[in-house]
């Protein structure tokens, strides 16, 4: 069968390898343009081995298409695909197109599925296979995969650990459902659809007025991107790494209850974040206690604005 890819980064790199470990003829590669000082491993696989790859600005300009049709593809495969990739690429290969999406689809539709999983508190999420349309995330559904979120996972826990092997193995699966003609196309549950837009900075302030739970929540969610923001005399932090833990006594929202070699607690309704891996402005991540030293920051100190 003749496979178009197109994705990027890891994950995009384990497919196309997982694809060709089970002996698939992958055609072509479409990977985005260059970053300068950032290297594409999906790019560097296929560049090595002897696979035609592309580059376009964008997958809906005219001449994209042309060079397309022309390879004669049964199957295009996107795997972790930022750009707006038209209907007529998404439906020239003769069995179509299928496409990765790091939900339960329809819920959270959209470019940040995970971080808003967590941010929301859910305890269960998973992945979707399905066949894109011109719409986000909308397309019928081929298979899905359900996953726990543990109290503790983070962004980066959730997608490493399961959501990206399953997602390597969940598009193998649809593969071989396509060559035997069992793939399904179940069209998605638009009562139960959800869309969030991108995680950016805007959406990741804390505020140390809300309950605990929520205040962790939040920064799991945003851990390793775009990092959970809040401010001590008036300098921009991150934190990343914590802990959520009973409040040892009575405090303001965002005082610092205690600092220890862990890091230091801070107070929120019904609870405290004890932080122990943060970015100050303009640094590099640090671990919490190195800042505590150069920042003079102690019991009795706020954070927020």
């Amino acid at each position: 069968m003749r496979i178009t890819l197109i994705g990027q980064a890891a994950f995009g790199e384990a497919v196309l390898k997982a694809l060709l470990e089970k002996g698939e003829e992958v055609v072509v590669v479409y990977v985005p343009p260059d970053v300068p000082g950032r290297r594409d491993q999906l790019k560097e696989l296929a560049l090595s081995q002897g696979i035609p790859t592309f580059q376009p600005p964008r997958m809906r300009d005219p001449h994209v298409y042309s060079g397309y049709k022309g390879l004669a593809p049964d199957l295009g495969v996107m795997a972790f695909v930022n750009d707006i990739v038209p209907a007529t690429i998404l439906d020239c290969p003769r069995l179509g197109t299928i496409q990765y999406h790091p939900s339960l689809l329809p819920r959270h539709r959209g470019a940040s599925a995970i971080n808003w999983a967590i941010i929301n508190g859910e305890t269960r999420t998973g992945l979707t296979v399905f066949w894109p349309d011109e719409g986000i995330d909308t397309g019928p559904i081929l298979l899905q995969r359900e996953v726990t979120i543990d109290p503790n996972d983070t962004v980066g826990s959730l997608y490493f650990n399961r959501l990206f092997p399953m997602g390597v193995e969940a598009i193998l699966e649809a593969v071989e459902a396509l060559k035997r003609g069992t793939a399904p196309r179940l069209p998605q549950d638009e009562s139960h659809a959800t869309y969030e837009p991108p995680c950016q900075e805007e959406h990741a302030i804390i505020d140390w007025s809300q309950p605990a739970s929520q205040v962790y929540n939040l920064i799991r969610g945003t851990n390793p991107q775009p990092g959970a923001t809040t401010y001590f005399s008036g300098e921009r932090l991150k934190i990343f790494d914590c802990e959520l833990r009973p409040s040892p006594r009575e405090a303001n929202a965002g005082e610092i209850i205690a600092v220890t070699d862990e890091g230091f607690l801070v107070a929120a309704i019904g609870g405290a974040i004890l932080v122990k891996r943060m970015q100050p402005s303009g640094s590099s991540k640090i671990a919490a206690s190195d800042f505590v030293a150069s920042a003079q920051l102690g019991a009795g100190s706020t954070l927020g604005r």
